[in-house]
């Protein structure tokens, strides 16, 4: 289950916080064939003086980050990124200004579901993809 976290700058989404976090987490299920219903995602919504961004980028810009597992190829990858700069269209943010950071890690450097390594446990789901 890969580890989400939204970044951009203002409060333009107003209200729509938990929908956005659900359109990264929809693109991440589309393309990685990960768990609908295991989401784990955060946002910030930074004050503009404390988020510098690109000078070319518009007031929309979003950064991703999202921290998963080894073991996806790049055709899924590039699956992931366009499956987000669409999800995030209908909340206007240009595909220009979306930036998705991958931080692949191996599986046994995360413990969870009773202090396992992920390495150890069944996820439900295929890494390669």
């Amino acid at each position: 289950m890969p580890d989400i976290l939204v970044e951009v700058r203002g409060s333009w989404l107003e209200g729509k916080q938990s929908e956005f976090l659900d359109a990264v987490h929809r693109g991440v299920v589309e393309a990685l064939a990960t768990p609908a219903d295991e989401p784990l995602a955060r946002l910030i919504e930074h004050a503009a003086a404390n988020y510098a961004i690109p000078h070319a980028a518009g007031d929309r810009f979003t950064r991703i980050e999202i921290v998963l597992f080894q073991g996806r190829s790049l055709e899924a990858k590039r699956d992931l990124y366009q499956a987000i700069v669409r999800n995030l269209e209908v909340f206007g943010v240009p595909p220009g200004d979306i930036k998705v950071v991958l931080i692949e890690i191996p599986s046994e450097n995360v413990g969870f579901r009773g202090g396992k390594a992920a390495c150890d446990v069944d996820l439900g789901y295929s890494l390669k993809v």
